[in-house]
Parts: C-alpha cells; structure tokens; sequence
C-alpha cells in the first residue's frame, strides 16, 4: 500500500511539473513519469508472481466509501502492460515534444493521463473506480485536442471522443450504481457476492448498459466513430496511449463486468459475440482500405478489440455450456491477446508518429522509400505489422494460435447453439486474418519500400535517439513474447483464474506451449529457428549456383515488376493496391469517387490531365450518426422559438410545469 501511494504521490508531482518552465518542462515531467511506470511494472510482477491481490483502504479521501484498492493478478496484468506502453510512450516524448505536446496544459494532462491508466485496474470500488476513469477519459480529450486551435480536424474529433466517452460513462455509471444500491455497498467484492440475487432480467438490462458503456471505451462497432478521428489527430504519444493502453481498460471493464455479475445466461454472449465478429469484420476491412497512415492503425484498433470480444464471448458460452477447460483456456487466450495489441499496437503508432516527424505526411499515397532514410523506424514498423498480421515467431502469431485451438477444441460436445456460434467466431478470425495481412502489407510495402511519391518522403531522415528507441522496446517485447511466451502465459493464467476460479490446465515452457488435456502444442522458437536455417539454406544455395554459373546478381527495385528504370508513378499506391478489394465490398465501403478530367485547349480528343480521387468515410457514421446528429439539430433549431424573450410566456411555462406537478402528485 505504501509502494501505491507513492506511485500517486510521483504521478501528483509529474502533473505539477508540467506547470515548469519550457526548457525543463518535459524533461522533468518524463523523469517523474518514468519513476511512476517502473514502480507501477514492479508492483504488478509482484502481484502476478505471488497470486495474491494488493488490498488498501484508505476513508478520508473520497465521499460515500473513501478510496479503496483491490490490485488482483487481473488488474496486476493490465497495469503491466499498461506501463510498458507508457514508459514507451514517455521515452517517445522526449524527441516528439519538438513536434507537439510541450505545452503546460498537454504536459500536466499527459501525466495525469498515464497516472489514471495505471491506477484504473486497482481501483476496489464504484467510487474510485468512476473518479479515476472520469479524469482518464477527460485528461485523454484534452490530448486528443492539442491542436484543435490550428486544425479543424483536431476539433471535431475531440467533439466525437467527448461525446461518445461520456455517453459511455454514463451507462457504466448507471449500470454500477445499480448494483452498488442493491448490495448497498459499493465495494466490488460485495456486489460479486450479491448480484446472483438479483432478478434475470434485471441482471440482464445491467449487463447490456456496463457492456455498451465499455464498449464505447473500446472502440467496438458501432460506437467506435470516435475512434479512428481521435487516434489520427492526437500526438504519436498519446495515440500509443489509447490504442495500446485506454482501450484495453475498455476490455478490462467488460471482463470486470463477469466478474460482478457471473457468467450470466449463453445470450448475454452471443449479443457480445455478434458485436465482436461485426467489429472485426468492419475494421480490418476499413484498415484495408485506408490510405491514412493513423487512420489504418485506428480502425486495426477496431478489428483487434473484435476479436478480444470473440474470446470473451467464446469463454462465456463455453462456462455457460458447463465446458470450464474450455472456458479458462479461451480466456487465457483473449488476455494473452490483449497483452500482445498493447504491445505491438503501440510499437506500430509510435512507428506513425517518427513517420509524421520526419515526413508531415500521413498519406500513403505520399510516402514511400523510408526503408532507406528511417531504417531503424522501418525495422521496428515491420515487426508491428509482422506480429499485428500473426506471423511466427512473434507475439501476435502465439495469441491468436492459442485462441483458434480454444474455439476450436470449445466446439467438443457443445450444444447446437454454442457449435453455431463458435464456428461462426473461427469464420470471422479467418476472414479478417485475411484482410489485416492486406492491410499491412500495402502500409509497410507502399510506405516504407519502393520509391519516394513525395519531396518530404524523399528527403525524410531517420528521427532522433529517443524516438527510435521507444517503438524498439515494444518490439523486442513482441519478439521475446513471441519466440519465450511461456514467459508471459504463466502470468496470463494467474489473470484468468481470477474470473474462472479455475486453471485451464495449459502447459508452458519458455519457448513453448502446450493445451495439457486437449490436444494441441506449439514452440515458436522452433519456428523461428527453423525458418532461419531455412533462409540461410536458400541464400547459400542462390549464392553457390550464382557464382557456379558466373553470373551476377541483378537487383532491382522492390515494386519496380523488374524494370531497370523505374519511377514512382509506376509502382502501387495504397489507393490502387486496395481498389481491388474495394470493388468486392463496395456495397459495404460505398466509396466516394471524383474523376477530373482535363482536355487540351487545341482539342477535346486529347487528354491532358486526369485527376482520381477517392474517399472512404465511416459508412456508420454517414448511415447512422450524422442523420441523428441532423434531427437533433433541426429541432434544436426549432425549439429557439419556445425562449423568445417573453417573460409573459416563461410565466406560463411555469405555471404548466406546476399544474402537471400538482396532478401527477395527486
């Protein structure tokens, strides 16, 4: 509890050092926040390592219960990660405060930001839960509108953020201040032991609000508009932040949510699970169709919380359906997962944010070439996209391996109703596999290799110390986690046990894994031991028939189709590497076009210019926000007759009001 408090103490002094003068002010802010991430890393390993929870209460400091801490190994995983994310983000700041985020107001707030990050999962009640998940969600809103002064886009995506984030809110407040009032206590532990009294289908409505209120958090469709505006307009910092850190407290709420009110009946997780598959779905193809670097990486946010929804729902179907090996084991799974987005999502927003430095440029379409002048920041992008696509060895391969084996092995003796849905779940993790590989490939391929489409990508050079080593340490992290998972598994299923209340029985070495009872095993480090030995067999073998045969090695372009004279009007852009794709879903995308075409002056018959463009905008929010947004503002409009000035007919207003008051009391 001491530890605790001095991580809030440091956090308190890092949000006040943000009020120094500017020379000194993100040094000494970053020096006070890098203390507070390895005293928050320390404190979880503990908690994991000896499977027993961090309990402090302390009555002065809040109303109604004071501040109360329950750090379990659940919350202990989260805070980890958190604070691997954060002390990435931290080391980042340092080179990127040239570009944005120096001021006193973004500095305070960035520190409060990832202070809150970290204490969310240690908070043990309704009250100090709600205070430190209101001043994330507002600390993060005025990161997301550092720039709204200077761009009109800052502005509105700070508009969408705050008001979805709240509209979130407050469900979860509702939701939680239900069942606080039942237990008549507002501590955790109690409303866990009292909510199997509550009636079904209130139990039910409950669920649904707490759901759709973390949902929001975690960028699930369709609540997930705010989610690809706020995450491209905020600083690279504060992106890692949200796509790597906020929106697995998202996740952590709905975990939470199991946790307080059972597993419930198999509906409450087919409703999540359609909401995953479709989140999914919706965002790995909107990432494949995304020319924005950031945007890409927001909507892969969107895809990568679908399918953290499908293990949930998977292991609550399957502990519904009385399959609890199943139901642990599919947990372990999601939470793994979970670990390995924080990771290489971050690695891969910090990787956009040196590309936006060096470049200004977020555009695929403009880019291209940075291989040769970023090619440290190009490495570590690789291996975000590597481990994001769940390619061996890294981390991401091992998580999503282990959930496709839990799904598959939950469907032994499953009722119809759980068999339909679980294959249903392996079909949508297929098909957005799929989609994610395409979407990677045209990011690293189109904006990092070929040749420059720009004069800033042409003359970008490689970003400082500090901004390459950020996005380096959470992808040595993917690498580690994913040659070594047994590393991390070990702590995953403490995590776990805290809601299953049992173990899955999984197996780990550290190279390794292994299902215990079901069958099934896994070594990533033979993987990538093997696929090393096989590149250095195959390049031996090239180079041994080459000098054979006395001929040279040509070397082309990449992307150059094996041109000797190649320009970068020859090679792909992201819009032309994903128009195919677009085709095939334009029903779902309907992309807007724009075909200009300019004839010459001397006659009609002859083309000189022709201009494409095309743009695709979030179908929900053109389908379904902006009409809503639309009818709110004509009758707004439409009610600025009702305040006319006249005292006469406030008078009567009043005088209404008291005669419905007078009868409905009657």
């Amino acid at each position: 509890m001491i530890a605790l408090a001095l991580l809030v103490v440091l956090g308190g002094l890092a949000t006040l050092a943000g009020l120094a003068p500017r020379p000194y002010r993100v040094q000494l802010v970053a020096s006070l926040l890098v203390l507070v991430e390895i005293l928050a890393a320390a404190l979880s390993v503990h908690v994991l390592a000896s499977d027993h929870a961090l309990l402090g209460h302390e009555s002065g400091l809040l109303p109604f219960s004071g501040v109360r801490v329950d750090l379990s190994p659940l919350g202990a995983l989260f805070t980890l990660s958190t604070a691997v994310v954060a002390l990435a983000a931290t080391i980042h700041w340092l080179g990127y405060r040239r570009h944005a985020m120096s001021s006193a107001s973004a500095s305070s707030a960035f520190a409060l930001f990832v202070t809150t990050l970290l204490l969310v999962p240690a908070a043990g009640d309704i009250v100090t839960f709600l205070v430190l998940w209101e001043v994330m969600a507002l600390t993060s809103l005025v990161l997301v509108a550092h720039d709204h002064a200077q761009r009109d886009e800052a502005r509105q995506a700070a508009w969408w953020y705050g008001a979805m984030t709240q509209g979130g809110a407050a469900l979860i407040t509702l939701g939680l201040v239900v069942l606080g009032a039942h237990a008549k206590n507002p501590g955790f532990s109690a409303i866990a032991a009292s909510a199997h009294h509550l009636p079904g289908a209130a139990r039910g409505a409950i669920f649904l609000a707490l759901v759709a209120g973390f949902a929001a958090k975690a960028g699930l469709v369709p609540a997930h508009v705010w989610l690809p505006r706020a995450h491209a307009e905020a600083p690279a910092p504060a992106s890692a932040l949200l796509s790597g850190a906020m929106v697995n407290l998202g996740i952590y709420g709905i975990v939470l949510t199991r946790t307080l009110l059972g597993v419930g009946p198999a509906w409450w997780w087919l409703v999540a699970g359609f909401f995953g598959v479709i989140s999914a779905l919706y965002g790995s193809l909107y990432a494949a169709t995304s020319t924005d670097l950031k945007r890409l990486l927001a909507y892969s946010t969107s895809d990568n919380m679908g399918l953290v929804v499908i293990g949930l729902s998977a292991s609550g179907l399957f502990s519904a359906a009385h399959h609890p090996i199943a139901s642990s084991l599919a947990l372990v799974a999601t939470l793994f997962l979970l670990t390995a987005h924080a990771l290489y999502k971050s690695t891969l927003f910090l990787g956009a944010g040196s590309v936006q430095y060096a470049t200004h440029e977020r555009n695929l379409d403009q880019l291209g070439g940075l291989a040769r002048t970023m090619p440290v920041t190009t490495v570590t992008v690789v291996i975000g996209g590597l481990a994001v696509a769940a390619l061996p060895p890294l981390n991401g391969f091992s998580a999503e391996w282990l959930l496709v084996q839990s799904l598959v092995h939950g469907l032994t003796g499953a009722d119809p109703v759980t068999t339909v849905a679980t294959a249903i779940f392996v079909a949508a993790l297929a098909l957005t596999g799929g989609l994610t590989i395409v979407a990677f490939v045209k990011a690293i391929g189109v904006g990092f290799f070929g040749r420059a489409r720009s004069e800033p990508a042409q003359h970008a050079r490689e970003v400082p110390v500090s901004m390459r080593l950020a996005p380096a340490i959470t992808a040595g992290a993917c690498v580690i986690f994913g040659v070594a998972p047994g590393l991390a598994l070990r702590a995953v299923e403490r995590a776990s046990a805290v809601v299953t209340a049992n173990r899955s029985g999984l197996g780990a070495s550290i190279s390794g894994f292994h299902l215990g009872a079901l069958r099934g095993a896994v070594d990533p480090l033979a993987l990538a031991l093997g696929a090393v030995v096989a590149t250095v067999l195959v390049a031996g073998l090239r180079r041994g028939l080459g000098l054979k045969g006395g001929a040279k090695v040509r070397r082309f372009e990449p992307w150059g189709s094996g041109r000797i004279v190649t320009s970068a009007r020859m090679q792909y852009t992201a819009t032309s590497f994903a128009e195919p794709l677009q085709r095939v879903f334009d029903d779902v995308l309907a992309p807007q076009h724009d075909l200009d075409v300019s004839h010459a002056i001397e006659s009609r018959y002859y083309v000189e210019r022709v201009a494409y463009a095309s743009a695709n905008d979030d179908v929900v929010e053109r389908r379904l926000y902006r009409p809503v947004l639309a009818l709110a503002t004509w009758w707004g409009m439409r009610a600025r007759g009702i305040a006319n000035g006249s005292v006469h007919r406030y008078l009567a207003y009043g005088f209404v009001v008291l005669v419905i008051a007078v009868v409905v009391v009657s």
